[in-house]
């Protein structure tokens, strides 16, 4: 029977003609299973008059069938009409041995008004009421399965619960849960089947799921072994009879069940249990995938709130911590522990806006905050920008101290040759010389920022070109150092290069260059005199270099800063000493080019040793014999 329709108009009093005159039962409820139609026939059967049930529910469903009645009127609202043996009570307490065709009743629009059912009498014999009685008891008993499915969250958990409620409410040797992915079975949930064939395939256009979905109906019973050989989870000694049910989630098929009988047989019963256990099955499906999809994707949120670089927070409506990531830890020094229920180390912007802050550490932050409106909740999110704040400030002081170190040369030499340009004749010869040697020496000092500049530049894009070859090391040492004893009465120079140090690979013109630098630096940062050490020696396959100076020292704290570009120990230096910031950057980057490093140790007894480590090359080779070629960092 199809779903039965309202009617219009004239149609109106043929539909009751038509329900007045059947011999049938013909019992109409509402959606709240109040009586609409309660026709003649059913007068006789229950022994109610219909004007004393119109608008009332009918006392007729037995309280042990009330969990069938219910699951029929499920079915029937998801899917199509449900036909089964039951027992109904008559007005005077008798059971009536009824069979029972329950369909939807809907507008032309498919909206639900209700239910329609079809009561036809049955011969009340000891066959009926055994087949009635059992049908209650596994009834009431589809009513525990599923309560013990939806009990259970695991997905692969559920389909084998399925798949062993499924055997024991049919009476089915072997259960089995296929779920359809795309133009394939997968056999996910296996009973009294063998393990092995858990996860094996079958092409979906070819098999009794596929029969059944192009029949539109919801169960299909299938008899005659020859026609199973095919099926991969059939492999059942004996095998005779299978019924399958669709099961459905969010109202597209997901899966089938399969019920294989060998040695029992199947009924009506049994597929009207199958029908039923496939609607409830598709329910449970759903829920343990919602709940995986929900547990998925909180383990994703905790993933990433949990390796997130930046600082994250979770504040509660009234601003006080819930959630601290590792990272928020770090950046803070304070441990989540510290500061759950209390409000966070630091002030926060207006929802959608930046507030850059620093903390009593000295680390700068960006703080970002949102809120969720559903919760009341805030997140905030925080990231480290003191690097970016430092080079920053770095940035603007080495501009203004690169002006400084130009305007002074450049002043100095305008104006001497203004005085040569003006006052020529007027000069004596000494005082010519001296304003010459005057402008030459800025000129050289204004080349040689231009240099570190120049220098600094292509260090910063990786665009340094070295040299790679054998060259003397002590001999480059000796050149730097030759003429540094006379030129300053403060300090002390000593060189010890032993005559048997190894050559080593590298630039000859660069280690010039790191040379100077670390000597010019030894002299500027020691400005009240002192001993300036040069010493060299092997070490395992390296060949060492240090300066010693007996000067102010770098802090510990600065020891790897002094490599970066525009960085000094101390940003008084510059005013004190000058210079730019650029000369151990490019020290540092001139050393790595070759293979080398350059490393800032604290001197024993003060100051500063800063050592460079080069690749050995071993005994010095003829020195007729030069090799190379020219690599780029």
């Amino acid at each position: 029977m199809g779903d039965t329709r309202a009617y219009d108009g004239g149609d109106d009093e043929i539909a009751r003609a038509v329900v007045a005159s059947s011999p049938d039962a013909i019992v109409a409820l509402d959606r709240d299973m109040a009586v609409l139609i309660w026709n003649a026939a059913a007068e006789r059967l229950f022994g109610w008059p219909a004007d004393q049930l119109m608008g009332r529910r009918a006392p007729i469903v037995p309280a042990e069938l009330m969990a069938e009645h219910n699951a029929v009127l499920e079915r029937v609202r998801t899917g199509g009409p449900v036909s089964l043996r039951t027992r109904r009570f008559h007005r005077d307490g008798r059971l009536l041995d009824l069979r029972v065709d329950t369909s939807a009743l809907r507008t032309d629009t498919g909206a639900l008004l209700g239910y329609v059912n079809v009561f036809h009498s049955t011969q009340d014999d000891d066959a009926a009421r055994g087949r009635v009685a059992r049908r209650a008891r596994l009834v009431s008993r589809l009513t525990d399965v599923v309560g013990d499915i939806n009990a259970e969250l695991d997905l692969p958990v559920v389909l084998d619960r399925i798949a062993a409620s499924l055997t024991e409410l049919t009476g089915a040797d072997a259960g089995g849960f296929v779920s359809i992915e795309g133009d394939r079975l997968r056999l996910v949930g296996v009973h009294e089947l063998p393990e092995s064939m858990r996860g094996m395939t079958a092409d979906l256009h070819t098999s009794l799921v596929g029969k059944l979905l192009r029949t539109g109906k919801t169960v299909l019973l299938e008899t005659g072994p020859e026609g199973f050989q095919d099926l991969i989870w059939a492999r059942l000694g004996g095998l005779h009879t299978i019924a399958v049910g669709i099961a459905a989630v969010g109202g597209r098929p997901y899966g089938a069940l399969y019920a294989l009988f060998a040695s029992n047989k199947a009924s009506h019963l049994e597929l009207e249990l199958l029908e039923l256990l496939a609607g409830h099955a598709g329910i449970a499906v759903g829920n343990a995938m919602a709940y995986q999809d929900a547990v998925r994707q909180r383990a994703h949120e905790r993933a990433v709130f949990d390796a997130s670089a930046d600082g994250i927070a979770v504040l509660d409506g009234a601003g006080l911590v819930i959630q601290w990531n590792p990272a928020a830890a770090e950046l803070t020094g304070l441990r989540a522990r510290e500061l759950i229920g209390g409000p966070p180390p630091f002030p926060l912007p207006a929802p959608g806006e930046k507030l850059t802050i620093q903390l009593s550490s000295g680390r700068w932050l960006d703080v970002l905050c949102a809120e969720i409106p559903e919760t009341g909740e805030s997140v905030v999110d925080f990231r480290d920008v003191t690097r970016a704040k430092e080079l920053e400030e770095a940035k603007d002081l080495f501009l203004a101290t690169t002006s400084h170190e130009l305007r002074t040369p450049i002043t100095i030499v305008r104006g001497f040759a203004s005085t040569l340009d003006s006052r020529w004749d007027h000069l004596s010869d000494g005082e010519r010389r001296s304003a010459v040697h005057t402008i030459a020496e800025r000129a050289r000092s204004l080349g040689q920022l231009m240099d570190h500049l120049l220098l600094g530049s292509r260090a910063g894009a990786d665009e340094l070109k070295v040299k790679v070859e054998v060259f003397d090391l002590g001999e480059r040492v000796r050149a730097a150092t030759l003429g540094l004893p006379v030129l300053s009465d403060r300090h002390r120079v000593e060189v010890d290069i032993p005559v048997d140090l190894p050559a080593v690979y590298g630039d000859a013109l660069a280690t010039d260059i790191v040379l100077g630098q670390l000597l010019e630096n030894a002299f500027k940062y020691s400005p009240d005199g002192g001993l300036i050490r040069v010493e060299a020696w092997a070490e395992d396959e390296r060949v060492v270099l240090v300066v010693d100076d007996e000067g102010v020292g770098i802090a510990p704290a600065d020891r790897e800063r002094v490599f970066e570009r525009f960085v000094q120990a101390d940003s008084g230096n510059r005013r004190r000493f000058g210079g730019v910031g650029l000369g151990l950057y490019i020290v540092r980057s001139l050393a790595r080019a070759q293979g080398g490093d350059v490393t800032v140790l604290p001197r024993p007894g003060g100051g500063t040793r800063m050592r460079v480590a080069l690749t050995g090359a071993g005994p010095l080779p003829d020195p007729t014999h030069r090799w190379g070629n020219e690599v780029a960092t």
